[in-house]
């Protein structure tokens, strides 16, 4: 793990990037904004840093040759996004168990611009009872890290707006593909 730590910190230095915060044990770590494939890298770097080893939903079509084997060996788990129950089934299972269990998600599900997030990080989080910890990358001012903890407290918009605050001026690696931090349950439920 030291070298892995090592590595981590190293790297940020030589591309010049800024950590900010640590992160924590266990819960449901948000990565936002997605807007590259370098965010990846960017949560890997992260987690190294501060000597975590998260996992990660990652979709299932990216798990072929090296490619795959090397997203096994830092953490990723498959997820084929038409059908998650089994995948998700199993990390509940593991999220109830005596070990720290830290998830990281994208929380956006995509690198493009869209209208909403996914909402898996709010239902895992609500289902297991682990806080949700706010991870970022902001590209103009090349900081990366860890933002606030919270348990979310039921009311969906109240929570949201807690999670667009923090995000207002987080911009990503490619400010033009950010989605505005907003669940589909917000509108569901004005």
């Amino acid at each position: 793990m030291r070298a892995r730590r090592a590595f981590a910190i190293g790297t940020l230095r030589v591309t010049r990037w800024r950590l900010s915060g640590e992160v924590p044990a266990s819960g449901i770590l948000v990565g936002a904004p997605h807007t590259s494939q370098w965010d990846w890298v960017v949560m890997v770097l992260i987690a190294w840093a501060n000597s975590a080893r998260p996992q990660a939903l990652i979709k299932h079509t990216y798990f072929k040759g090296l490619t795959g084997w090397v997203l096994r060996k830092t953490g990723g788990v498959p997820l084929d996004r038409e059908n998650p129950g089994a995948a998700i089934r199993a990390l509940l299972v593991e999220a109830q168990g005596d070990e720290p269990f830290l998830l990281a998600i994208a929380a956006e599900g995509t690198r493009g611009k869209g209208e909403y997030w996914k909402p898996g990080f709010y239902r895992i989080a609500q289902q297991t009872g682990l806080p949700i910890s706010l991870g970022f990358v902001d590209g103009p001012t090349r900081t990366l890290g860890i933002g606030p903890t919270f348990h979310p407290t039921g009311d969906v918009r109240a929570d949201m707006d807690f999670v667009r605050a923090f995000y207002a001026d987080k911009q990503g690696i490619r400010p033009e593909n950010r989605t505005e931090p907003r669940l589909r349950e917000e509108d569901a439920n004005p």
